[in-house]
């Protein structure tokens, strides 16, 4: 690091400084005649940035990389570029208990250091810097909200992801256990119907090792894919564990639902886990159990009613509906 000399002999000029477009530059340039111009190796930081005196750095050639204060190690960096003739250390100049952001320079860089108390001066003194200054703040706000938006975008795409069963495409266990309390609060407020069926594939455990799990893998795609072409847009199936699904029909009644189990019953009964001649063709078949939703029940007792209906379907020979 060097420091090169105040700002009024290093020959920058002034006017090619954001802060100072449409400023008078006789107001401007004695409050600078004592503000230092650092010269930067890359990777360098000034030796203020670390203190919380506060101070703004106005690029006058290279670049500099900022970083949040508050981003730990290891977090993301790399949080913005500071080219010719921006400034960054705004913040820590109007909140002075604000920890200064992590600033380095990306390659050789001069830099015009002004302090809090002459930007303070100038802001009292000059209508330019003063409405520079918000345009300034304002830009950060907007650019800081756009990161939050795209933030909470990249956390909602994971959160949905996290909700997938990745074998089946079905929502997972995670999903059924979020949301299957508020459907059943819906369903209670709005005093409609709400079934869900339990759907155990029949004999799995013989199925995976007469055909091997990466054929039992296949079947459970194929039974995923037999179940989602039956059900309607409204309609839910998630992989409740193992070889069990799970269907909720918001707004079906017990008989529906109990049809609706039945032509998912007949549906994989049909499926074939490959349709390729060449290979063994095995299917499956499935025993379920339909609930229907009971004033004041909650999602326990729903699970438990037709957990029960499902083990009834398989005592009376499996391949079959029954209805709790």
């Amino acid at each position: 690091m060097e420091h090169i000399a105040s700002f009024a002999a290093s020959g920058y000029a002034p006017d090619r400084v954001q802060l100072f477009h449409g400023a008078p530059l006789e107001a401007i340039l004695p409050l600078l005649a004592d503000c230092p111009v650092l010269r930067l190796r890359a990777g360098e930081s000034p030796p203020e940035a670390k203190d919380r005196q506060g101070r703004l750095y106005v690029v006058l050639h290279g670049a500099l990389g900022v970083t949040p204060a508050e981003v730990r190690p290891g977090g993301e960096r790399g949080f913005g570029t500071v080219l010719p003739g921006e400034c960054t250390g705004e913040l820590s100049v109007l909140d002075h208990g604000a920890p200064p952001d992590h600033v380095a320079a990306q390659e050789d860089t001069d830099v015009l250091v002004i302090p809090a108390d002459v930007l303070w001066r100038m802001v009292d003194e000059c209508h330019g810097v003063a409405r520079n200054m918000l345009r300034l703040l304002s830009f950060r706000l907007r650019a800081a909200n756009a990161q939050l938006r795209r933030r909470e975008k990249v956390g909602e795409f994971y959160r949905q992801l996290s909700m997938i069963d990745g074998l089946t495409g079905l929502h997972n266990r995670a999903w059924l256990n979020d949301r299957l309390p508020a459907l059943i609060d819906h369903a209670h407020a709005s005093r409609e119907p709400l079934s869900l069926i339990m759907i155990d594939l029949d004999h799995f455990k013989r199925f995976n090792d007469e055909h091997g799990h990466q054929t039992g893998d296949a079947a459970l795609v194929a039974a995923a894919k037999a179940i989602s072409s039956v059900l309607r847009p409204s309609d839910f199936s998630a992989r409740y564990g193992g070889e069990e699904l799970t269907v909720l029909l918001p707004g079906t009644g017990a008989q529906a639902a109990k049809a609706v189990a039945q032509r998912l019953c007949e549906q994989l009964r049909e499926t074939r886990v490959f349709e390729d001649a060449a290979r063994p063709l095995p299917h499956v078949t499935a025993s379920m159990g339909v609930a229907t939703i009971l004033d004041g029940e909650d999602a326990d007792g729903l699970v438990t009613r037709a957990d029960a209906a499902l083990y009834r379907a398989k005592e009376n020979g499996r391949n079959r509906v029954a209805l709790a």
